[in-house]
């Protein structure tokens, strides 16, 4: 697994997969098409505002490195764009819609990747969710994602892909957005005390529902 991709390639990338997988009819994207799928608010974390100019320069960068191209079409005579994952690296779609959500969202359990890859592909069980996953971090085949350490308050494992490189600690690199006039030190002492605090919500969760599992238990009395 040698390619690694910006956070902001990511994005172009996974919204490219999404669409083609979700809304056929509507793929290849024109680049507003594609802007506005960067920057929609379900479905993605974090949630970003490119602009056409950051979204066409960094589609230019995946097409140099022949993983997105310009697709001529009959009945357009504005630019449409496409992925090119399938040919570089013959995905299955079921394996597409996986990294697809990875990309857009970041490191997710087997069942949540089940849940949200609906609107791309529909798993039967969790079971093919994670042989997909299975067949994706296998060593001959990639690997393209990686199962990560267990973490405290988290019931099931989750999985990260290798897109942006290794994964360390147990994270992958995180999306940080480029706004103007802030020092990129503070964007990750801020994403680090946010992702602190997301942790410590789903412990919570996690301890409220065995309170009330405890609570609502019949009495052996």
């Amino acid at each position: 697994m040698k390619t690694v991709l910006s956070a902001l390639e990511l994005r172009v990338l996974g919204s490219l997969i999404e669409k083609d997988l979700s809304t056929p009819d509507y793929y290849p994207l024109t680049l507003n098409a594609l802007k506005l799928a960067c920057n929609q608010k379900s479905n993605r974390d974090p949630v970003v505002n490119l602009d056409e100019a950051t979204t066409q320069t960094t589609l230019d960068g995946l097409i140099k490195q022949h993983l997105a191209w310009h697709k001529p079409t009959a009945d357009s005579r504005v630019p449409k764009y496409a992925h090119r994952m399938e040919a570089n690296f013959h995905f299955s779609k079921p394996e597409l819609a996986i990294l697809a959500e990875l990309f857009l969202r970041g490191p997710q359990s087997s069942g949540e990747l089940r849940t949200r890859c609906t609107r791309m592909h529909t798993f039967a069980d969790t079971g093919e969710v994670e042989q997909a996953l299975a067949h994706l971090g296998d060593e001959d085949f990639g690997p393209y994602v990686v199962k990560l350490p267990a973490v405290s308050g988290r019931r099931e494992a989750r999985f990260a892909h290798l897109f942006a490189g290794e994964v360390e600690g147990g994270a992958t690199p995180e999306f940080l957005p480029t706004l103007p006039g802030t020092d990129s030190a503070d964007l990750v002492v801020l994403y680090e005390e946010l992702t602190a605090l997301r942790r410590e919500v789903q412990d919570l969760r996690d301890r409220v529902a065995v309170l009330e599992s405890l609570a609502n238990a019949p009495s052996s009395e």
